[in-house]
């Protein structure tokens, strides 16, 4: 249980990659802790496409993208982080108040963005990272020109059936959920000690099987990477906790809020078939939001809610799909732009003087302030 032997992890997952990367830790100063540092790991940065933002979920980190980097870097930038709290970033104190670790999330992936110089971005999470990203876009919605939310978690509001089904239950079972809630998600791992990693390959064998092709059917490496992302302080699994009510349901839904979203933010859902997550949440955002805003919901078959793993091929194409979309969409803007300051003639009394705004970004990652650790990768 040590950050060497997780970056160790990390590597031998990230070994599948063809499209060379870097990895290395950005200092975005004091956002929760003294001194904050994101790990993050960037492919194709030279690219002057826009850039694809990557958030991953509860528990995970930039490893488990492994099946879909190669895809996404063949056509644009693409940075994946370990979100703070978890992975080999930073693990500080976060609040135990909902909106204030809500707020604490969403301004270290701005001060990260900043550090990086990225003007705008194209931002894509997965479940947790979905909430994340989604309170990203609210709060800086000229940063994302599309948003993507891959099985999020934290749409819909606590249906109040769920009390009602919680008090039939029997005393005991209740007791139970009463004893376990002030626990974090994920404490059995750290309770197991040295016998965590294989409680994951004994409970999770669906998700180890998942990325056994990235490893050559080595499952113990990849238990042992999920294993040592959770073993570590459970600093962003006490920030979950936190953003929690009861059993998994979020205490301020996106859905209840989702008119404070810019309407030119155009977002896309996706979930898979077979998920736990209800997708019906999607259908009720797409309801509340306004006519003239883009929102779809794509639904992948056979897909669980690993849908990036599941049905990895799938996933990248449809994710490739919409980055083209939003690259035509910001050209379009682009164009428009162009053509309002275009140069008037000097025989008309007005003059425009505005200049167009460029929405695409400023990769300049070696720019970036703080480099603690840089690792850079090549393709065998």
């Amino acid at each position: 249980m040590s950050a060497n032997v997780l970056r160790a992890a990390e590597k031998k997952l990230l070994s599948y990659l063809k499209t060379p990367y870097r990895g290395w830790y950005v200092d975005i100063g004091s956002v929760v802790g003294t001194s904050d540092k994101i790990w993050t790991i960037a492919l194709n940065s030279d690219s002057p496409k826009m850039p694809l933002v990557l958030l991953h979920g509860l528990g995970a980190g930039v490893g488990l993208w492994c099946l879909n980097l190669d895809a996404f870097a063949a056509h644009r930038p693409v940075y994946a982080i370990d979100v703070l709290g978890f992975g080999r970033s930073s693990r500080p104190d976060f609040s135990s108040d909902a909106m204030e670790v809500e707020r604490q999330l969403v301004q270290s992936v701005e001060e990260w963005r900043r550090e990086m110089k990225l003007s705008d971005m194209i931002l894509l999470g997965h479940s947790m990272g979905g909430f994340v990203a989604g309170a990203y876009a609210i709060a800086y919605p000229d940063r994302v020109k599309h948003l993507i939310l891959a099985d999020p978690w934290g749409l819909p509001p606590r249906p109040p059936a769920e009390e009602t089904k919680r008090a039939k239950l029997p005393w005991w079972a209740r007791a139970l959920l009463y004893t376990m809630e002030p626990l974090n998600p994920l404490w059995a791992i750290r309770v197991a000690g040295p016998f965590g990693q294989k409680l994951v390959e004994k409970f999770r064998p669906d998700l180890v099987s998942k990325f056994s092709i990235a490893v050559d059917g080595d499952a113990q490496a990849v238990s042992q990477y999920i294993f040592q992302c959770n073993a570590q302080r459970p600093s962003g699994e006490s920030a979950f906790h936190a953003l929690n009510s009861g059993l998994g349901w979020a205490k301020n839904p996106l859905v209840s809020r989702i008119d404070q979203l810019s309407e030119d933010t155009p977002i896309t859902i996706m979930y898979g078939s077979r998920s736990w997550m209800d997708s019906s949440a999607g259908q009720l955002l797409l309801d509340k939001r306004p006519e003239s805003s883009y929102t779809a919901i794509k639904t992948i078959m056979g897909a669980g809610h690993h849908i990036y793993a599941d049905k990895s091929d799938i996933f990248n194409e449809t994710v490739n799909n919409i980055c083209e979309f939003a690259d035509e969409c910001v050209e379009a803007d682009n164009a428009v732009t162009r053509k309002q300051t275009r140069p008037v003639p000097t025989s008309q009394q007005e003059t425009q003087t505005e200049e167009p705004v460029s929405s695409s970004p400023e990769n300049q990652e070696n720019t970036t302030s703080s480099r603690d650790e840089v690792e850079t990768h090549r393709s065998s």
